[in-house]
């Protein structure tokens, strides 16, 4: 038998354990610091949506002032997210809350309905189910009303903390990102210049590139904002016209209008699951106005997806119904719904890495060579 003998030098076999236990150490990182990586990952991404509106506020100034203009519309997107919150829990939990009553109410005075559910409950020893099950309706109708759940909420803030944590550091590194930034981009371009102050040949076609990623998720952003705050518009309207026709009052008008413009920013299927939502606690209200307004939204929305979006929205992104699909399920089952919102445009960005893979190669060409 022929023995094969292969001689490695020792440069190279230290070379391949130190890049293993790189990797295996990157890994680690990246394991115990998965969660302050998305945190920061989306803080950026926020900055970058938010960057045209401050760049709007800069336009009304009649000298240069960043700071204010990005504290501005940090403001201004924080006010807006406070507002959705603050109207539209209160809503749905009272909506909830209501209907629940008056099915007990209803339950308790149908003598038919109670002794048909008494028999049942006879035949399995059980007396007076009727009871029973109307003392369970009110329990559950009273642990709907919003003031308990927020004393629950309030008595358990040691286990969501941490989210609360995490809530407040995305906020305030977004706003970090907002102020510092472009100074820190243009730092960072800095660094890649030659002896003689001249940048690299690489660096400009690496800031087009750069420019167009963040281009794509800005523009996203706001189109798609556009597109929510006109459906949102549209179903304040609806449901306003609806419940005064119906029950006199339009109090649900702006918190189902709020309702209808977040559920619209979740791509695919998040116009389908705010109408739903929006008819289920309008039937609470008014069977009728549910009914009405869940036709009339259904035949909007449908020239809203084939005609105005379409328009307000372009073709900035360029991605197939299949792989915005894909994209969105990836990012679901990734980080839930968040995942959902931000997994198009993070698409967007992949395409146009793919379109410009020979611009990269030929940069890596002549980093390269420059070194």
């Amino acid at each position: 038998m022929t023995r094969h003998i292969i001689e490695i030098e020792t440069k190279t076999f230290i070379r391949f354990w130190v890049v293993i236990l790189g990797f295996a150490l990157a890994a680690a990182f990246i394991w115990q610091a998965g969660t302050a990586l998305i945190i920061i990952a989306l803080a950026i991404f926020l900055a970058i949506a938010i960057r045209p509106l401050a760049d709007r506020f800069e336009k009304l100034w009649k000298k240069p002032r960043p700071g204010l203009s990005a504290g501005l519309a940090f403001a201004l997107v924080l006010a807006v997210l406070v507002l959705v919150v603050s109207v539209i829990a209160p809503t749905v939990v009272s909506e909830t809350s209501k209907f629940i009553g008056q099915l007990t109410s209803n339950f308790e005075s149908s003598e038919s309905l109670i002794k048909n559910i008494n028999d049942f409950g006879n035949v399995f020893g059980i007396v007076n189910l009727a009871d029973q099950v109307s003392e369970t309706m009110k329990s559950l109708a009273s642990s709907l009303d919003f003031n308990s759940i927020v004393g629950t909420v309030t008595s358990s803030l040691g286990t969501i903390a941490s989210f609360l944590g995490a809530v407040a550091m995305t906020l305030i590194l977004t706003l970090m990102f907002l102020l510092q930034g472009p100074a820190l981009m243009d730092k960072i371009w800095r660094l890649f210049r030659k002896k003689d102050n001249k940048s690299l040949p690489w660096v400009p076609e690496a800031k087009r590139i750069t420019s167009r990623l963040a281009n794509v998720i800005a523009t996203y952003v706001s189109n798609q904002l556009t597109v929510a705050l006109l459906d949102g518009v549209v179903v304040t309207v609806l449901v306003a016209i609806l419940s005064l026709a119906f029950t006199g009052s339009a109090s649900l008008a702006l918190p189902m209008g709020l309702i209808a413009f977040v559920f619209f920013l979740i791509p695919m299927y998040g116009q389908v699951l705010g109408c739903i939502l929006i008819t289920v606690l309008l039937f609470f209200s008014s069977p009728g106005a549910a009914v009405i307004y869940a036709v009339i939204y259904l035949v909007y929305s449908q020239v809203e997806v084939n005609f105005i979006a379409p328009k307000i929205q372009g073709e900035s992104l360029r991605l197939s119904p299949l792989v915005i699909l894909i994209s969105i399920t990836i990012g679901t089952y990734m980080l839930g719904l968040l995942g959902a919102i931000i997994a198009t445009p993070i698409a967007g960005c992949i395409r146009i890495l793919i379109d410009e893979y020979p611009t990269l190669r030929s940069l890596r060409e002549k980093s390269q060579s420059a070194s």
